[in-house]
């Protein structure tokens, strides 16, 4: 059994999330990175959104300072402010993961999100 990854990504005026390109395909019990970098000025919130098959997206994890670990289901991302990026890993995939994973930024101030799509 594997799975398939497809990413894409968004920008909007001066703040965005980039993924990486996809295809990618991963077998079950493989170790998972979804690279997510940012840009934007200040320190926003960055989340992690998942939308199973048939179902509305739903917050993963999320990050609101830098350094702080979001966890949540064996995913987990770290806030790294001095690499502007908030990686999604997970050590063991499983099909149950087939999803469309979405990076997402909100900007502090103003509470505009951005976002990019992964698809697993």
């Amino acid at each position: 059994m594997s799975l398939s990854l497809f990413f894409s990504l968004g920008r909007t005026r001066g703040d965005s999330v980039t993924q990486m390109e996809g295809p990618v395909t991963l077998s079950e019990r493989a170790f998972l990175t979804i690279n997510c970098t940012y840009t934007a000025t200040g320190y926003p919130s960055l989340f992690w959104y998942v939308q199973y098959p048939g179902e509305g997206p739903q917050l993963l994890l999320k990050a609101t300072k830098t350094d702080e670990k979001g966890s949540n289901k064996g995913f987990e991302a770290t806030y790294r402010k001095e690499t502007t990026s908030f990686h999604l890993k997970k050590d063991s995939v499983q099909e149950s993961d087939s999803a469309v994973y979405f990076c997402a930024l909100s900007d502090t101030v103003t509470g505009t999100a951005r976002g990019a799509e992964h698809k697993l």
